[in-house]
């Protein structure tokens, strides 16, 4: 299985065995953010481009867009957050991803950050 890639806007990005692509944010996107109280999320069936917002989050701070790098189609969104956005603030790499999406092309990947480079990166802001 391939390895979790990382944005600079720290939207991590999980490879899944199907050649799906599981999207949420990291726990240091979500440290920043505060109290997550409400997640936007895309359409199932909607096709997604690195231009366009693909879910917004708001928490007591502010609102925020979050923007893939890669073209997909959603195959899945994470329902619990409608009624449970808390999940995010608990366990934001885990159960509180936001979606899934079958990409056009996996290799779009490739530029993006390890969790090594992530966490250089991080260690830096």
């Amino acid at each position: 299985m391939a390895t979790m890639r990382f944005t600079e806007e720290h939207i991590w990005l999980r490879p899944e065995e199907d050649g799906s692509i599981t999207v949420g944010i990291t726990d240091y996107a979500q440290k920043q953010l505060g109290d997550v109280v409400y997640v936007e999320l895309p359409q199932v069936e909607q096709t997604l481009s690195p231009e366009d917002e693909a879910a917004m989050v708001e928490s007591v701070k502010s609102t925020n867009e979050i923007r893939i790098p890669v073209v997909g189609t959603v195959l899945e969104v994470n329902e619990r957050l409608g009624s449970q956005p808390e999940i995010v603030n608990t366990d934001p790499m885990g159960e509180g991803w936001f979606f899934r999406v079958e990409p056009e092309d996996t290799t779009e990947l490739e530029g993006l950050m390890d969790e090594n480079a992530y966490e250089e990166f991080v260690s830096g802001l």
